[in-house]
C-alpha cells in the first residue's frame, strides 16, 4: 500500500516495479467521470495505454450484470490468464473490477488506485470483493488480494464535499474500534481535515490503513476478529437495501447505523453515557448525516440479511469503550427495533434543525442524548 501525491502520473512505472514487465493486455476499470477527470494523467504513465472499461458510477450497478459485461468485453479485447486489471476509482469500481479480476480465466493480477477517501481508507484494503443482489450488500463475492495499491491524495480535491464527509465515517469508526488515537485526532483537527490539509489528510488515512491491515493480517477470511470492522454496518446495509442504494452513500448509511449501535452498547453498558455521547458528536461533526423517513419495523427485517449471520444468528458489533470492539450474537429483534427507532428520531431532529436554518446551511447536529430507560 502506497499513500501520497502524484501517484497516478507516475502509475505505469510504479506498478512495473511490483509485478515486473507490464503484460500485453492491461484492463483499466472505471468510472466515465472519473476518466474523464484524471484520464490523460493515467495513461501519460504507461507506454502503450491500457484497455478502458467503463462502469456507470452509482451502487445500482454493483451487479453480477455489470460483471458479465466487463468480462466479456475483456473477452472480446483478447484477455488471458497473463492479463492486468486495475481498478481505478471509487468502492464500487473497486469491488466490481476485483471481483470481475477474481473470476477472470479463474483469476487474474489486479491492482488498486482508489480514487475516493471511502475506498481509500476501506474498501480497497483487505482483498475483499463482489457485488449486491437485491437480497442484500455484498452477498456474492471473493477474497481476491490486490498486487498492489496506490491512494492518490491529490485526486481527493476532485471529490465533492458530500463524498468526503462520507468516507471519513470509515474513519471515524476505524478510531471508535481499534484507536482511541485517531478518535482524538479528528476531534481535534475536525477543521483541517474538512478543508483537506494535505498533512492532516495523510494521517488520518494512515492510522486508518495502519488499523484494518492489522486487522486483516489476523483473521482475513472474517472468522473472528476481522468482524469488528463492520460497526455500524448492520443497519448501515439494511438503510441501503430498503432505500434501493438510491438515497444515502455508503458511509451516510454508516453514520446513521453507528448511532444504533452506540445505543444498544449504552443500553448494555458496554460504553458509559459520557462514551456515548462522545461518539456520537464525532459522528454529527463529520456531517450532516441526511435525513431518514422509513420504518424501523423494515429496516429489522431486512438486516436478516446481513452476510455476518450464521445460522439464523444476527451477529452484531458493539463498541466496548473508546478503542475497542467484540462482536455478540444475542441482540434481540426488540433491541434492534428500539436501536432502530432512536436512530431514526435522531434522524428526525437534525432533519428539523436543517430545515430552521434559511438557504440550506449546514447546522450543527442536536446534541446527543443517549435514552436511559429500561436499565
Amino acid at each position: 500500500m502506497v499513500a501520497g501525491s502524484g501517484l497516478i502520473a507516475t502509475l505505469g512505472s510504479r506498478i512495473q516495479r511490483v509485478i515486473g514487465r507490464l503484460p500485453r493486455r492491461v484492463f483499466v476499470v472505471t468510472s466515465p467521470e472519473i476518466w474523464a477527470l484524471w484520464g490523460q494523467t493515467f495513461c501519460a504513465s504507461f507506454s502503450e495505454p491500457p484497455i478502458v472499461l467503463f462502469l456507470a458510477a452509482g451502487e445500482k450497478h454493483k451487479t453480477m450484470a455489470s460483471v458479465e459485461k466487463l468480462l466479456r468485453q475483456m473477452v472480446a479485447a483478447g484477455g488471458d490468464r497473463g492479463s492486468l486489471l486495475i481498478a481505478f476509482g471509487g468502492g464500487i469500481v473497486g469491488d466490481v473490477g476485483g471481483f470481475t479480476a477474481a473470476i477472470f480465466m479463474r483469476g487474474i493480477p489486479y491492482v488498486q488506485a482508489p480514487t475516493t477517501f471511502l475506498a481509500q481508507v476501506d474498501s480497497s484494503v483487505g482483498g475483499k470483493t463482489g457485488v449486491n443482489l437485491p437480497e442484500g450488500k455484498n452477498l456474492v463475492g471473493s477474497f481476491h488480494h490486490p498486487r498492489a495499491v496506490f491512494a492518490d491524495i491529490g485526486v481527493l480535491g476532485t471529490l465533492p464535499d458530500r463524498e468526503l464527509r462520507a468516507g471519513l465515517m470509515e474513519s471515524v469508526k476505524a478510531g471508535i474500534i481499534r484507536d482511541r488515537t485517531l478518535v482524538r485526532f479528528m476531534e481535534e483537527h475536525a477543521e483541517e481535515i474538512l478543508h483537506r490539509d494535505a498533512r492532516a489528510l495523510e494521517r488520518v488515512i494512515a492510522a486508518s490503513i495502519r488499523m484494518k491491515a492489522d486487522v486483516v493480517n489476523k483473521d482475513e477470511r472474517e472468522s473472528g476478529l476481522r468482524m469488528i470492522l463492520n460497526f455500524g454496518h448492520t443497519i448501515g446495509h439494511a438503510i441501503e437495501q430498503v432505500t434501493r442504494y438510491k438515497v444515502l452513500l455508503h458511509g451516510e448509511a454508516v453514520g446513521w447505523g453507528m448511532i444504533a449501535a452506540l445505543y444498544i452498547a449504552h443500553r448494555r453498558r458496554t460504553i458509559t453515557t459520557s462514551q456515548a455521547e462522545r461518539m456520537e458528536k464525532l459522528i454529527h461533526l463529520y456531517g450532516p448525516l441526511p435525513p431518514l423517513k422509513l420504518s424501523a419495523a423494515r429496516l429489522v427485517a431486512a438486516t436478516g440479511a446481513d452476510k455476518k449471520n450464521v445460522g439464523g444468528v444476527r451477529r452484531f458489533v458493539l463498541p466496548i469503550g473508546i478503542g475497542d470492539a467484540g462482536v455478540v450474537e444475542d441482540v434481540t429483534v426488540t433491541e434492534l427495533e428500539a436501536a432502530a427507532k432512536f436512530m431514526l428520531a435522531r434522524a428526525a431532529e437534525t432533519a428539523g434543525s436543517a430545515e430552521s436554518q434559511p438557504g440550506g446551511k449546514r447546522v450543527a447536529a442536536p446534541e446527543p442524548v443517549i435514552a436511559t430507560a429500561g436499565r
